[in-house]
C-alpha cells in the first residue's frame, strides 16, 4: 500500500492538476461567497434580534420568523438542506440544468446556513456591548440605527472575528457535501480521480494535505487581523488616557488661575 508512495503522489499531481486547481476554484468560490451573504443576512438577524420592539408589531413578528428560521437551520443537517433545495424546492427549474447553476444552489444553501450560525455570534458580541455605550451615543442626539452603526458594531466586531474565523473554516470544510448535487468542488473531483486511477490512499492524502493548507493560511491571515485590531485597540486607549490627562491638567491650571485671582482680590479688598 504504502510502496513508491511519492511516486504515485507527486505522479497524480503533474496528471490531474488541471482537474484539482478546477475543484479548488469552484470550492473557494462558494465558501467566501456563503461567507458573505452569511455575515450581511447574520448582521440583519442579529439587529431585528437585538432591536427595541416596545408597540412594534411588524418587528416582533418578524424576529419570531427569524427564531424560527434560525432553530429549524441549525437543527438540520447540511446535506439534507443542500437535498431539499436541489431535489425539492427548485426541482425542475432551469439551475438544476447547468454546471453554474448547481453552483449557485451551493451558494445559497451555504450561504443561507451561515447566516443562522453567523446571526447567533453577532447577536451576541452586540450584547457583548455594554448598554452605556448604546445609551450615550442616544443621550449625543443620535439615532437608534445611527447608535448601532457608528458606537455599537465597530465594537462588536472585535469580540466576534475569531469566531467568524472559526465559522470561515468550518464552512470551507462542509462544502465537501457539494458533490451531492453534482457540484464538482475539491472532494467531488478527488473522487472522479479515484474512479479513473484507483489510488484512493494517495488521492484522498492529496485532498486532506489541500484542506489543511488552505485552513492554515485562513488561520494566519485571522491571526493578523486580531493583531491589527489589538494594536488598534491599545492606540485608542492610549490616546484616551493622553486626552484625559491633558484635560485633567487643562481643569487643574484654571482652578489655580481662579484661586489666585482670587487670593489677588482678597489681598486688595484688604487694601
Amino acid at each position: 500500500m504504502w510502496d513508491n508512495f511519492f511516486e504515485k503522489f507527486w505522479s497524480v499531481l503533474t496528471k490531474y492538476h488541471m482537474q484539482l486547481l478546477s475543484g479548488l476554484k469552484t470550492t473557494l468560490i462558494i465558501a467566501f461567497s456563503a461567507f458573505a451573504i452569511g455575515i450581511v443576512l447574520g448582521t440583519l438577524i442579529a439587529i431585528v434580534k437585538v432591536k427595541p420592539k416596545y408597540r412594534n408589531w411588524p418587528l416582533k413578528i418578524l424576529e419570531k420568523i427569524c427564531d424560527v428560521y434560525v432553530t429549524v437551520v441549525r437543527g438540520t443537517p447540511i446535506v439534507v438542506q443542500l437535498l431539499l433545495m436541489y431535489f425539492g424546492l427548485l426541482a425542475g427549474s432551469m439551475l438544476t440544468n447547468s454546471e453554474q447553476g448547481t453552483m449557485f444552489i451551493a451558494i445559497l444553501v451555504f450561504g443561507l446556513n451561515s447566516a443562522a450560525y453567523q446571526s447567533e455570534f453577532i447577536r451576541g458580541a452586540l450584547l457583548s456591548v455594554d448598554k452605556g455605550q448604546l445609551e450615550a451615543g442616544r443621550a449625543l442626539g443620535l439615532s437608534y440605527n445611527t447608535s448601532m452603526i457608528r458606537i455599537v458594531i465597530p465594537q462588536a466586531v472585535k469580540s466576534v472575528v475569531p469566531t467568524m474565523g472559526n465559522e470561515l473554516i468550518t464552512l470551507l470544510k462542509d462544502t465537501s457535501v457539494a458533490g451531492y448535487i453534482a457540484v464538482i468542488d475539491i472532494t467531488f473531483a478527488v473522487q472522479r480521480i479515484v474512479a479513473r486511477n484507483y489510488m484512493a490512499l494517495v488521492d484522498y492524502m492529496i485532498l486532506a494535505i489541500i484542506y489543511l493548507i488552505i485552513v492554515l493560511i485562513i488561520t494566519l491571515i485571522l491571526r493578523l487581523i486580531e493583531k491589527r485590531l489589538r494594536r488598534a485597540d491599545n492606540k485608542n486607549v492610549v490616546t484616551r488616557k493622553k486626552i484625559s490627562q491633558n484635560k485633567i491638567h487643562a481643569y487643574s491650571s484654571v482652578a489655580n488661575t481662579n484661586v489666585s485671582s482670587k487670593e489677588g482680590d482678597n489681598d486688595n479688598g484688604e487694601n
